[in-house]
């Protein structure tokens, strides 16, 4: 039986990617940044698809459907449409985007049809929302499921949600831009003083440390929300319809400070502004979803768009019990259509029905760095790298020992993680009983804001013992609270890094002012090394949790490949490295340690 290939294809906007399904299964899938090292790279994905054909030993001969994750000319129309409302006032944002689409993006097709040598009639164009919710539903578990898909946009569309089974996805009701959960919580996002698709992050985890006390002017002046989670947005506090820029001075006004400067001194009035835009966020989806149920009565919701990367929520929504299984998809955002576009051409255009056999299997999707590797062996040694080789079982348990000695170990080792999350392959390890090492990590490790948390990977088994959590959590996507008997009292500081420097827990690397956790569940299936690792850490220290952050400094991409690896391992203050079945000692390296900080 001759296979039968789909690629998918995300570019131009963000975070582009590619995936190849092989028959309905997940065979390959990466973000074009891993290749280039420019975080966030938005260019056409030359290197991700070449990583995916050839890891599949093909080329585009053998690929029935090239599928691309929107439709280009319904975008096109969205930001013409928008400019002619917004006149003359959005003239100058019109004249900024029109460039990029008049000599590239409206182009999408014949681009992708040069590029890989296809005719047109092998190319298909889906909704951006479409994408998402294939992406979502396909690699669940489920035969039957509920889904909702939120972002800042799509084409004009800004949520959905619908219903699916095994004759495909029906999405039944729609928001449509401006009108956007994505767009409203970037606004606030810059108004802390972040940057957009990438500071979200950092407003998520600096909301624990304030207050909700704005949620109700938020609701009273910014945003309505009805009855069944959708919502209207006050138009009169932003400008991203009209400039190239989000907030104006009626929403600073409305809380009478002036937005936060990048880098500047973090005032416990913007960690207040946070956790009140977080609560309305959460707010939101909870209502949303308790109508979705209520309208499809389905017992299973998937999710996905780059808000069901808001982990807080995702907790909230898996607590709630609204439904029995929630499901998020692990690479959620828009390097994840890529997947949702590539499973939409396998099912749905070639009508093909869900298997319930074929859900994910795995999230390690990318290149793969291999044990003794000559070419890699080759570049590491020009590089002045030295270093040991050793069997599996002896690097889990010199990890774990040295994890034990307070040291950091960075790994980068098999297939690469596809979407956001590190979880073991690409990481950087560290013992979460340390008090000491959040400030460490985030400082001298990440050269990041003190007051980031870090998450946790425990052994699946034990999960329970640690954290209120009710099943597995194997993709980092949701948080959980430490259990009360391991906390500690929170004892606040002058500024927020003092606070976050002050133990919370008996795990306190890993525990959020709130004592919530981003946890990772870890077994033997999933992934047998970082399991072994756990396990070795268990029997040496009776605790089988440590600390799990993505193996990169602020504003690099996650490492790729060997080279990535040992180049990020110089630069940062990472004291042991696994590469393959490599292991290097920071002291032994030409150069030694290196002071060079992460950029934005």
């Amino acid at each position: 039986m001759k296979n039968v290939y789909i690629l998918g294809i995300s570019a131009l906007y963000h975070n582009s990617a590619a995936a190849l399904v092989c028959n309905g299964n997940i065979v390959a899938a990466a973000e074009e940044e891993r290749f280039t090292r420019i975080k966030g790279d938005p260019s056409f994905p030359v290197h991700a698809i070449t990583f995916c054909l050839e890891k599949e030993n093909i080329t585009m001969d053998d690929v029935e459907k090239v599928v691309f994750y929107e439709d280009t000319a319904e975008k096109f129309g969205r930001i013409v449409t928008t400019a002619l409302l917004n006149a003359p006032q959005g003239i100058g944002q019109y004249l900024h985007s029109i460039p990029a689409w008049i000599t590239d993006k409206l182009w999408i097709q014949c681009k992708i049809a040069k590029e890989l040598s296809v005719k047109n009639d092998k190319l298909l164009f889906i909704p951006h929302h479409l994408s998402h919710a294939a992406s979502a539903f396909y690699p669940s578990p489920f035969e039957r499921a509920a889904v909702l898909t939120l972002d800042g946009v799509g084409e004009w569309t800004t949520l959905s949600w619908g219903g699916c089974d095994e004759n495909g996805i029906r999405l039944f009701k729609e928001l449509r831009f401006p009108d956007s959960l994505g767009l409203l919580y970037s606004a606030f996002t810059v108004y802390t003083g972040f940057k957009v698709n990438s500071g979200e992050y950092k407003m998520m985890g600096l909301a624990p440390y304030g207050k909700p006390v704005y949620a109700d002017l938020i609701k009273e002046h910014i945003v309505h929300i009805y009855e069944d989670g959708s919502f209207v947005l006050n138009k009169k506090y932003f400008s991203f319809t009209t400039k190239m820029d989000t907030i104006n001075k009626a929403f600073e006004d409305l809380f009478g400070h002036k937005r936060r400067q990048p880098e500047s001194a973090m005032e416990p009035f913007y960690a207040d502004v946070a956790a009140s835009i977080q609560a309305v966020t959460d707010e939101i989806i909870l209502t949303l979803a308790a109508h979705i149920k209520q309208a499809t009565g389905m017992r299973n919701l998937v999710l996905a768009g780059g808000v069901a990367l808001n982990v807080t929520a995702m907790g909230k929504l898996r607590k709630s019990g609204l439904f029995e299984n929630v499901w998020v998809q692990p690479a959620a955002g828009d390097a994840g259509g890529a997947l949702g576009a590539a499973l939409y051409g396998y099912h749905c255009e070639q009508k093909r029905k869900k298997e319930a056999k074929i859900p994910i299997k795995t999230v390690y999707l990318g290149y793969k760095i291999k044990d003794a590797d000559k070419e890699d062996d080759a570049r590491l040694r020009q590089l002045g790298a030295v270093w040991t080789v050793h069997t599996e079982g002896e690097l889990q348990a010199k990890i774990a020992q040295l994890l034990n000695d307070g040291k950091t170990v960075a790994v980068a080792r098999g297939r690469a993680e596809f979407g956001p999350r590190a979880l073991g392959n690409r990481s950087i390890l560290a013992d979460a009983r340390n008090a000491d090492m959040l400030q460490h990590l985030n400082l001298k490790i990440k050269f990041r804001e003190g007051f980031r948390p870090f998450a946790p990977a425990v052994l699946e088994e034990d999960a329970a013992q640690y954290f209120d959590i009710d099943g597995p959590s194997p993709y980092m996507l949701c948080t959980f609270p430490v259990k009360e008997e391991r906390r500690q009292a929170v004892v606040f500081g002058e500024t927020l890094e003092q606070t976050a420097a002050k133990a919370r827990s008996d795990i306190p690397a890993v525990t959020h002012v709130d004592y919530s956790a981003r946890v990772q569940t870890v077994n033997k299936e999933q992934n047998p090394f970082f399991y072994g690792i756990l396990r070795q850490f268990r029997q040496c220290t009776g605790c089988s949790v440590v600390v799990n952050t993505s193996f990169n400094v602020r504003g690099e991409p996650i490492v790729n490949t060997a080279e990535d690896a040992y180049q990020c391992f110089m630069k940062s203050g990472i004291e042991y490295a696994v590469i393959g079945n490599r292991l290097f000692d920071k002291q032994l390296q030409k150069g030694g340690k290196s002071d060079a900080k992460g950029k934005e």
